[in-house]
């Protein structure tokens, strides 16, 4: 039987693939330098609200973003992926995470995990995918995302947001263990309304 020469394709090793979290909806995938693909959260759809984008087009959806993150893997390791475009240098997630840092600094805000805080209230949450900013209010029912030129953009019209503070007699009715080190200082400073006897001259 006469035998088949044949060239086998060597599989990429998926340990070259680097996660970045942009934040907490958004996750960028690179290989080596260079960005492969992206993950973002579609809170319209009703079951796969995770979404696996590339050149700002939709190629798969999944329930989680651990299914997301197998379809990239297993798609990136056959070389079936399609070809990211360059992305401009500005979206890589460290650029990002310090131009959120600086712009809250300079706003006298709090980063934390979750979002962006002031005065232990949460004001929404920024971010940067495929080279474009967003912000996310805190406040928005849908949670939809802002466009927005620049970091400091979106910083700014999260500073825009008005706090509210709750009444005395709201802080009285909340469970002690969740007040804030503000909210226990208020309540240190009231003062209950004490009737009076009118005393008859």
């Amino acid at each position: 039987m006469p035998q088949v020469a044949t060239t086998v394709t060597p599989c990429v090793k998926v340990e070259e693939l680097r996660v970045v979290e942009v934040s907490f909806c958004d996750h960028e995938y690179y290989a080596l330098d260079r960005l492969i693909a992206s993950i973002t959260y579609d809170e319209n759809h009703l079951t796969q609200r995770w979404v696996v984008m590339v050149n700002d087009a939709e190629i798969h959806r999944a329930a989680t973003p651990m299914l997301c993150h197998r379809y990239i893997c297993w798609e990136y390791k056959r070389r079936t992926l399609p070809v990211q475009q360059e992305a401009p240098a500005a979206t890589t997630g460290n650029e990002v995470m310090c131009e959120i840092t600086v712009q809250c600094e300079q706003f006298g805000f709090e980063l934390l995990d979750d979002g962006i805080y002031k005065d232990e209230q949460k004001l929404g949450s920024v971010g940067c995918t495929e080279g474009k900013w967003w912000v996310v209010r805190a406040s928005s029912v849908h949670q939809q995302k802002i466009p927005c030129d620049s970091g400091r953009e979106a910083v700014w019209v999260l500073s825009m947001v008005k706090l509210t503070q709750p009444s005395r007699e709201e802080l009285l009715d909340k469970p002690f263990d969740e007040l804030t080190p503000q909210e226990w200082e208020r309540l240190r400073e009231y003062q209950p309304v004490v009737e009076r006897e009118l005393v008859a001259a």
